[in-house]
């Protein structure tokens, strides 16, 4: 029998993770409580049979939306999940040369480089998506990072026939991007189906709903009456606005993503 799309999806995730734990150690998972790493999480929980055998990472800045730390309350407890909070350095310590929200959201970076050194991390698991923006497009599944974080789009190693070699380099550590083949509609008909807990901030209210989870200084929700999941998936169905259309730093500068992603941001 033909599996469905989102089965298909799932298993090459299902595998992507198996092959991670097998492959890379020590190892962690960045949870920014977001649709796409809580479904991630969810599927996690699925390949190890209700187990989470590494640490679900935050990089908190402390700001965070409320609901964001409400719904990771819940379902650390509720899931029993092995749940690390990573704080980030102050805005302060930041490159006083990039634009304000660019500075701000570098404070995740410098933060994810701190945590690795200090647990010598070799694998960092990341619920990015190629459809959510260009440079991500350009992505591997499994992605070296040098000691500094930073990543080199000319030195992507070939993943042929699902075939993954993860290759560490020296001080630094690999990214694995298990859901770099699943698009925005894809993760909301999945958490629909298996019927996933999310943060309310993603249903319409007054007319504005959140398209994408950020610190509350610099993400801000946009115009939508869509109060539903289904309603989401109609409206992504021919909405232009892009998913990442309220993050601040994405249209401070032409370059600002670039910059951030050059320097070690998810």
């Amino acid at each position: 029998m033909r599996q469905d799309h989102l089965t298909q999806l799932e298993n090459q995730t299902l595998y992507i993770l198996r092959e991670a734990v097998a492959q890379v150690a020590p190892l962690c998972m960045l949870w920014s409580m977001g649709k796409d790493s809580t479904a991630l999480l969810w599927m996690v929980r699925k390949a190890f049979f209700g187990r989470v055998p590494f640490p679900l990472a935050l990089l908190d800045t402390g700001q965070e939306l409320d609901a964001v730390y409400e719904f990771r309350d819940a379902l650390v407890r509720d899931w029993n999940l092995p749940y690390i909070t990573v704080p980030c350095p102050p805005e302060s310590e930041m490159d006083v040369t990039l634009p304000p929200a660019t500075r701000a959201a570098q404070r995740k970076s410098v933060g994810l480089k701190n945590f690795i050194t200090q647990e010598k991390l070799r694998g960092v698991i990341v619920g990015i998506r190629r459809d959510e923006q260009a440079l991500r497009a350009k992505e591997r599944v499994f992605s070296p990072r040098d000691s500094f974080g930073a990543w080199d789009v000319r030195e992507q190693p070939p993943e042929l026939w699902d075939c993954y070699r993860p290759v560490v380099p020296d001080g630094g550590h690999v990214r694995i991007h298990p859901l770099l083949n699943w698009t925005e509609a894809d993760i909301w008909r999945y958490t629909q189906r298996e019927n996933i807990p999310f943060v309310p901030l993603y249903l319409a209210r007054d007319g504005m709903r959140y398209r994408s989870l950020g610190e509350q200084n610099i993400t801000h929700p946009v115009r939508s009456d869509a109060a539903s999941i289904d309603d989401i998936i109609r409206e992504l169905d021919h909405t232009r606005t892009s998913e990442r259309a309220g993050r601040s730093m994405d249209r401070e500068t032409e370059n600002s993503f670039e910059l951030l992603r050059t320097r070690g941001y998810m």
